[in-house]
């Protein structure tokens, strides 16, 4: 029996997926690492923990699977997009700790670039706003604050890697130095449309061209691991994608206008839109979804900052459930909010509004609030934020929403979801396998080599599990979205 390995390495974790030809996951492992803090907003992992941790899961999956190398056809990579891994590329010894997405110290050098008229002319050559989030700002400052890596730059012998670039290393015993083009859209290094690194904003970022990775497909002949690394045989990386980008894949979303929304400690709301980028006016980011035979394929994107973690908030602040799980049985002891809003902007509020200054509120209460009025409202402003950005999207894309295909542990939750259909006039669907970051990048290596034929026969492999129809007429729809827009202005700019 042969099988696809897909490799997952997220933000706390990295997971191993062995997927089987009908596209079942057969045997997982998963080890965490460690989340290191130096500084207030500073956030950083160490790169041989990650490799450490992606390592041993891989062994645990082949050992669950009673399988060894020769019984894999394929690997593929999804990862934690946007953190910056830097090392020397005689030694391949990591030049300390890489900054995490979440990291923030690079927000002054961003307000910089913002001031001096940067911003629409980086968002136009990127589809990226200007962030502390993205790479390049990550690169600018490894460069200027580790002496290592400006003397490193200066002999050609620095290499600055997201993590597939990282592992693709690791893998390859440091013989293959690539990302794929949907990595390389995280940058903001990269021009959206030629899909190449961009002289200007290296220039800009101070990135010399000897420290970016070759650039290539997201499904296709990527790389080939080192034999002694791999249990003496070179196994084919066929399959590489940032982690919303191997979900939106792994929801089969094809075709333009398509939708996948994940629901974790945030949300992350893709709409596939085919064949050119789609330049936001409302504030999202446009990226690539992934290139396969040299055929590019581009997204709009919208980040919601809160969404699992205000269900625990109410679990760990407020105490008043146990479990996440919880929060649909509260919820449900009461047809609706009765008027209570909850705005759950605890770290600022994302897409399409990104106001770090906004901060939660509560409105609406009455004597009558009670804990599972409130517990409703929470339910309801995860799905109003997801709306919103479903809005954008559709305005963007000149689209219409026919259905959001939902994934994450927070899907689970049928309650929410049905608001969620309610709330963006659309049906609302989950597929029987949640872990859609791993399949999708399965099926972008399982592509590659013949595991499968086609999309079309995916599509024919994952079942859907579950679906949600709007109850909500139009005119309740929008008296529901105005209030709470009204309760969304009100919490802008808090701290301002």
């Amino acid at each position: 029996m042969k099988y696809i390995l897909s490799l997952d390495q997220g933000t706390t974790s990295s997971r191993a997926v062995l997927l089987d030809e009908k596209g079942q996951i057969v045997a997982t492992g998963q080890e965490e690492f460690p989340q290191l803090f130096p500084k207030p907003g500073w956030v950083e992992h160490d790169p041989e923990a990650i490799w450490s941790s992606q390592w041993n899961s891989i062994e645990k999956a082949l050992e669950a699977a009673d399988c060894g190398w020769d019984a894999v056809a394929a690997i593929g990579i999804t990862n934690q997009r946007e953190t910056v891994v830097a090392w020397d590329a005689d030694s391949g010894e990591a030049l300390g700790t890489a900054i995490v997405w979440q990291d923030r110290r690079t927000a002054d050098f961003c307000a910089t670039l913002r001031d001096a008229g940067k911003e629409s002319w980086i968002q136009e050559r990127t589809g990226l706003l200007l962030d502390p989030y993205f790479s390049a700002g990550k690169m600018k400052w490894i460069r200027e604050n580790r002496p290592e890596a400006a003397a490193l730059a200066e002999e050609g012998r620095l290499r600055f890697g997201t993590i597939d670039t990282w592992l693709v290393w690791k893998l390859s015993g440091g013989s293959c130095y690539v990302t794929d083009v949907s990595n390389a859209s995280r940058t903001q290094l990269m021009d959206l449309r030629s899909c190449s690194w961009d002289a200007e904003l290296r220039e800009l970022f101070g990135v010399p061209e000897s420290a970016l990775p070759r650039i290539v497909d997201s499904s296709g002949e990527l790389a080939m691991t080192a034999a002694e690394v791999t249990g003496g045989r070179e196994i084919r990386i066929g399959g590489i994608a940032g982690d919303q980008q191997a979900a939106l894949f792994g929801q089969l979303c094809f075709q333009p206008g398509m939708v996948k929304s994940t629901y974790g400690t945030g949300c992350f709301v893709l709409m596939n839109v085919g064949r050119g980028p789609a330049v936001s006016r409302n504030r999202l980011l446009s990226t690539v979804a992934w290139r396969i035979a040299g055929q590019v394929e581009y997204a709009l994107e919208g980040s919601v900052f809160v969404g699992g973690s205000a269900v625990q908030w109410l679990r760990d602040q407020l105490g008043v459930i146990k479990s996440a799980s919880e929060v649909e049985a509260l919820a449900s002891q009461v047809e609706d909010a009765d008027g209570v809003v909850v705005v759950p902007a605890f770290t600022g509020l994302g897409a399409p509004y990104w106001d770090p200054h906004a901060r939660g509120a509560i409105m609406g209460l009455t004597r009558g609030s009670s804990a599972a009025h409130i517990a409703r409202a929470i339910l309801d402003g995860i799905a109003n934020q997801v709306g919103d950005v479903v809005e954008a999207m559709e305005s963007d894309s000149g689209r219409e929403l026919k259905e959001l295909r939902a994934d994450g542990g927070a899907s689970a939750n049928a309650l929410l979801m049905q608001i969620q259909a309610d709330v963006a006039g659309a049906e609302v669907s989950c597929p029987k396998i949640l872990e859609t970051t791993a399949l999708g990048a399965g099926f972008l290596a399982g592509l590659a080599v013949g595991f499968w034929k086609s999309r079309e026969e995916l599509v024919a492999l994952v079942e859907a599990d579950r679906s949600y129809q709007p109850a909500l007429g139009d005119e309740e729809r929008r008296q529901r979205l105005a209030k709470w827009r009204k309760a969304v202005r009100r919490s802008l700019a808090w701290e301002e």
